[in-house]
């Protein structure tokens, strides 16, 4: 009968054969390697950095096979030196980068009263099949490429559906993608409705001052909506004022052109308010220029 003692050593035997081969199976994994040389590891230090090795190995391989077990989703694990040893970080992924990126670009669009598709709008996006759609285009490139720079801001009008909304929805998109340039775009009709609303609860003030405070500011579809001298004398003409003291820059788009805009307005219960749309209209032509968005119906 063998000894107790000589049954251990036969059993120590395979077991110290399975753990060196372990760690050299650790030592030959390329990322590895590289960091041993780049470090200029020690034996020593070798030594202690095993455990972390195989660490890094085990998370590697889970994140590079999309493991679901895997919870720094995100991040790539990387190796680092820390207090003379090998240890296991994390670092961003550049699609994780991009994705921050995208969203903080998006979440600088606020859009009141219009769809979130918009959001994906961007002027390398635009569709230039139609040469009616070359200036509207090329001003709004230009205004991005200028800013902070003061330019005149676009007054879009055209036809329904030939993607005037579109259009100022990816100015907006560069303007936060490239000069982190926050943007209101509200469709108008329905903003005059939500003030006409907010009367009871006595929010108007907050109201108005959401939208002439934005740093850059679209008013979508004015001329669409029900005309009244309130809206357009208290608020309206409250909101232009302020950003054109401040010039501050204010799009908008519009089935009508300046004269018809200025008809729109005139027209009232009251009979002819011919003088007080001139108003109004001259602090519209102060902020942006007239442009005409031609093109077929992309609805």
């Amino acid at each position: 009968m063998e000894k107790i003692g000589q049954t251990l050593s036969h059993k120590d035997k395979p077991q110290r054969l399975n753990y060196d081969e372990l760690v050299q199976q650790i030592l030959n994994d390329p990322d590895v390697q590289a960091f041993i040389e780049q470090e200029r590891l020690s034996p020593a230090e070798i030594s202690r950095s095993i455990s972390k090795f195989n660490q890094y190995i085990s998370e590697r391989n889970r994140f590079l096979l999309g493991d679901e077990d895997y919870l720094a989703k995100g991040y790539k694990p990387i190796l680092i030196k820390n207090e003379g040893y090998a240890d296991v970080s994390y670092q961003e992924t550049a699609e994780l980068v991009e994705q921050q990126k995208q969203e903080a670009i998006k979440n600088r669009l606020n859009l009141i009263s219009l769809p979130a598709s918009l959001k994906e709008a961007s002027l390398a996006k635009v569709d230039l099949d139609d040469i009616g759609r070359y200036k509207a285009f090329e001003l709004l490139t230009n205004f991005v490429a200028a800013y902070p720079h003061y330019q005149k801001a676009l007054y879009l009008y055209g036809d329904f559906g030939v993607g005037k909304s579109y259009m100022m929805a990816a100015l907006a998109h560069d303007l936060s993608e490239k000069k982190g340039l926050s943007t209101t775009l509200l469709h108008y009709p329905s903003f005059v409705l939500d003030v006409k609303n907010a009367i009871s609860s006595g929010l108007v003030k907050e109201k108005i001052d959401q939208v002439k405070l934005a740093q850059v500011l679209i008013l979508d579809d004015i001329g669409a909506e029900q005309s009244s001298p309130w809206m357009r004398d208290e608020i309206l003409q409250v909101i232009l004022q302020h950003r054109m003291q401040e010039n501050l820059p204010t799009f908008f788009t519009s089935n009508f052109n300046f004269q018809e805009l200025e008809r729109h307005f005139a027209s009232s219960k009251n009979g002819d308010e011919t003088w007080q749309a001139k108003r109004v209209m001259e602090r519209i032509k102060y902020l942006a220029q007239e442009v005409r968005l031609e093109g077929e119906n992309r609805r």
